[in-house]
């Protein structure tokens, strides 16, 4: 069996040298006013401090370019294409026409991805993009297994195919929405979607000849998500995919947490990993487990099973886990202090689990002892405060920069 690549997103540095440590072959990220995350803060420098640091280890990054742009935006494409090329951007992903010929022309040494973004859901398709210079297409969410495997099967030799496996699912077809831009002026499709299909909304039905007498439609007291879908996720369909000889399999979430990342990427590190080893011994329930201790909306395998199935839609909104949450991340092991940043409010008595690379199973243990970092002396509590907040204590197993703590609530 080959094995795929594991993508996972980067909207930082940080973020990024997280992804990588718990076990992602390439990071996706983007400067955010050409990517569809015009809320990550990235600008070149960043980007290219990524690329160098991911070259230094032998991962890749990709960039995404995959906005639909305006004939007013070609000068800036040009501009970052060049740049792309010249910090040597392992790939770049796009979704426009337009911006693919202009690539090919200002910055011919750089791979194209075609994104998800395109909807391409045919191996004609697929056969289109690889004749225009595609090296790699990313498949559209809204196919089943059947589908994928048709098109692997017939695409042309050397096109890699990459499909999305976890995270968030969008309302639009392939993520081509218009409802942000029509509720909120927030084109989704140039990088500022405010999320509408994730709002309450109070729906209401009026019969045509006695306006005014308004009846509710399926809400509560909070009103219905009735636009909103819970989060995709294909651990247990991991054997079949791996199968089927996908190049590689994307997490999405560049605006998500460095404790989001490290859970959901060493994860699928771990199972891919082990699934190669032992495919007919793969217990997709011990993922699951660890997957599920991350905020999130429900989980769906969406279509990939079933073109009918409609159990993908999250009627109640946001189901954050609640026994889990972001503790922190070590800055610096010490045998008897370690250096702590902190995420949420942490004390003495807290049961934190220690996230370790390549490792499913997190370790325990318990905060018996805690201390300023600036005074060193011993402290009950600490609480967020500045940014990069930091507190000691005592972790008694062997760890790492860098590792991230879970804190059972």
């Amino acid at each position: 069996m080959k094995k795929p690549e594991l993508l996972a997103p980067a909207g930082s540095l940080e973020k990024a040298k997280t992804a990588f440590l718990y076990g992602a072959d390439a990071v996706y990220s983007g400067t955010s006013h050409l990517s569809l995350r015009s809320r990550v803060e990235m600008d070149d420098d960043e980007l290219a401090k990524i690329i160098k640091y991911a070259h230094s280890i032998n991962k890749k990054v990709y960039v995404a370019l995959n906005i639909y742009a305006r004939d007013s935006m070609y000068e800036d494409i040009k501009k970052q294409a060049k740049i792309l090329e010249e910090i040597k951007a392992d790939g770049v992903i796009i979704s426009d026409g337009g911006v693919l010929e202009t690539v090919k022309e200002v910055a011919p040494n750089l791979d194209i991805h075609i994104s998800t973004q395109a909807n391409t859901v045919s191996y004609h398709t697929c056969k289109f993009w690889h004749n225009n210079g595609a090296k790699r297409v990313i498949l559209a969410r809204e196919l089943n297994k059947l589908e994928i495997a048709d098109i692997i099967k017939n695409k042309p030799k050397d096109l890699e195919i990459e499909i999305f496996v976890h995270g968030a699912i969008c309302y639009g077809y392939s993520g081509r929405c218009h409802l942000s831009d029509f509720l909120a002026s927030r084109s989704a499709n140039l990088g500022d979607c405010a999320q509408s299909c994730r709002w309450a909304y109070n729906l209401y039905l009026e019969e045509k000849n006695n306006p005014g007498n308004m009846m509710p439609i399926e809400q509560d007291e909070h009103g219905t998500y009735i636009l909103s879908s819970k989060d995709m996720c294909l651990i247990k369909e991991l054997p079949e995919i791996i199968d089927m000889g996908v190049d590689c399999l994307k997490i999405e979430g560049r605006l998500k947490t460095e404790y989001y990342l490290s859970t959901i990427i060493n994860t699928y590190r771990v199972a891919i990993d082990e699934c190669i080893q032992n495919p007919d011994k793969f217990d997709y329930s011990k993922y699951l487990k660890e997957l599920e201790k991350t905020k999130t909306r429900g989980l769906t395998t969406f279509y990939f099973n079933d073109k009918n199935n409609k159990d993908f839609q999250e009627y109640e909104g946001k189901q954050y886990n609640p026994d889990y949450e972001f503790g922190g991340k070590i800055i610096e092991y010490n045998k008897e202090k370690s250096i702590i940043e902190i995420k949420n409010r942490l004390q003495i008595g807290d049961t934190l689990e220690l996230i370790e690379p390549h490792v499913l199973e997190p370790r325990t243990f318990i905060i018996d002892k805690m201390y300023d970092s600036d005074t060193n002396e011993e402290i009950e509590f600490v609480n967020p405060g500045k940014e990069g907040q930091q507190v000691k204590m005592n972790i008694p197993f062997k760890a790492d920069r860098g590792w991230i703590l879970r804190r059972k609530k």
